[in-house]
């Protein structure tokens, strides 16, 4: 398992920007695949964007496409989502996730039972 700690978390108002970051730590973080998933109280963990154990490949939920983009170094052990054009829908909060996911299919990467680890999460909140 791959041990993660997100951050950049907090307010924003609406159009702004914020970036999140993943630290990962354990010897598989290079062969696992990432992905970011969202959670509002009384609703279910949501997918928003996942990338490919190489970073070659990403995928996104509908809602944020074209707004948000993920990136992965595994040099640095870090993924991080750039979140742009912010909504007061995108307030959540945002977990961090790891999973020897292989294949290039979007549905591997956007349940939820495809990640053995995950981070304790990162409140943003979108408002004015």
């Amino acid at each position: 398992q791959v041990r993660l700690a997100e951050s950049g978390g907090g307010l924003v108002q609406p159009g702004g920007s914020l970036v999140l970051s993943c630290a990962a730590s354990g010897p598989t973080f290079m062969s696992y695949a990432m992905g970011w998933f969202r959670q509002v109280p009384g609703k279910e963990r949501e997918f928003v964007s996942a990338i490919n154990w190489s970073g070659t490949d990403t995928y996104y939920a509908d809602s944020v496409k074209g707004r948000f983009t993920i990136s992965k170094d595994n040099t640095e052990n870090a993924v991080w989502l750039q979140m742009n054009g912010l909504k007061p829908e995108d307030t959540a909060v945002y977990y961090c996730a790891a999973g020897p996911i292989v294949g290039g299919r979007s549905i591997y990467y956007s349940n939820t039972g495809a990640y053995d680890s995950w981070g304790q999460g990162t409140q943003v909140t979108v408002s004015s």
